[in-house]
């Protein structure tokens, strides 16, 4: 049976501004020798399933600098340093980010972002019915266009790899499981 590891040290590396970096010393339960590991320390993410009254999602373009390619995602983002519901920081963000507000907001699933190397967990939420209600109002770190998507071609956007953010694939299954009746 694989058990936890023990820390036996933790210290801070560096504050870049969306993440922290800790190196903490830890003991193989196994073989009793100490490692290091860094930790990225981030706050929670939510990613966002608006879906319309006539099942199209709302999904949008955005640049992401660490594959230098522009993705095809679903709104969502950082969770603000005072959110601690998911549901109120997924609602913000679709607002932000597309205008678009909904009904009925919902945690459908939640998964660690990368648990090798990040301490935080992203959450999709749904939110049914959702119109166009308002302007968008991006931060200084977007640029983002809003396309409409109907249900029906995600799972061939998926296959041909015209969605390819990971944490954008695992809220589409999160959906997907959702559509299926296997989530509430």
């Amino acid at each position: 049976m694989v058990k936890p590891w023990q820390t036996t040290a933790s210290r801070p590396v560096g504050d870049f501004r969306i993440f922290k970096i800790r190196n903490d010393t830890c003991v193989n339960p196994r073989t009793g020798q100490t490692q290091d590991f860094f930790i990225l320390d981030s706050v929670n993410w939510v990613n966002v399933i608006a879906l319309t009254p006539d099942q199209q999602l709302v999904m949008i373009h955005q640049y992401r600098h660490g594959s230098g390619t522009v993705e095809l995602e679903i709104p969502g983002g950082m969770m603000d340093a005072e959110e601690t519901d998911p549901v109120v920081a997924a609602v913000r963000e679709l607002r932000e980010e597309t205008g678009y507000a909904g009904e009925n907001p919902r945690i459908l699933g939640q998964v660690y972002s990368n648990p090798a190397i990040l301490s935080n967990t992203t959450y999709t939420v749904l939110l049914e019915n959702c119109r166009l209600q308002h302007g968008v109002d991006f931060d200084s770190g977007e640029d983002l266009a809003t396309q409409l998507v109907p249900v029906a071609e995600v799972p061939q956007l998926v296959a041909d790899g015209k969605i390819g953010h990971s944490l954008v694939v695992v809220a589409l299954y999160h959906f997907d499981l959702w559509q299926r009746g296997l989530k509430q």
